[in-house]
């Protein structure tokens, strides 16, 4: 069963380690991730999390919440190539997506995807997100009311 962790002294090393499938350019690594988290930190509104198939470190995540807008932002999901291809990445975002809308925190989540990765954009529709037409960074929008 998927869960979240902390990242911490445990599991830092298994995270910083975990690489993308070679030729996959889609998300930034996870060293270049928990440095953004560290530079953000003092806006505590940035998480790195680890993503854990029940006690084996499988994932990583990062969010981004905007409380004034009422938004959780699905910044960057990865999981290493060998745990690609088994559901992890559609069980931790139904997992977050139920725990957004339990902490009535948030009426939407958001995220981005590249125009190429047809996985990950299939995962996304598949779940209730839906293309906003807006794009940023080169990436599309996509976007999921939680109320």
């Amino acid at each position: 069963m998927i869960n979240f962790r902390a990242i911490d002294e445990g599991n830092f090393d298994t995270i910083i380690r975990m690489k993308r499938p070679d030729g996959e350019r889609f998300v930034a690594s996870n060293a270049y991730s928990l440095a953004q988290a560290w530079l953000y930190r003092d806006a505590n509104d940035v998480y790195p999390v680890a993503i854990y198939n029940e006690d084996v470190p499988v994932g990583f995540m990062m969010l981004d919440e905007d409380l004034e807008e009422r938004c959780l932002v699905l910044w960057r999901i990865m999981f290493p190539e060998e745990h690609t291809g088994k559901h992890y990445g559609t069980e931790a975002i139904e997992l977050l997506i139920r725990l957004a809308k339990e902490s009535g925190k948030y009426d939407s989540m958001l995220l981005d995807c590249a125009f190429d990765n047809e996985r990950a954009r299939h995962v996304y529709e598949k779940l209730g997100f839906t293309d906003t037409g807006k794009t940023e960074n080169g990436e599309k929008i996509f976007k999921l009311e939680l109320t």
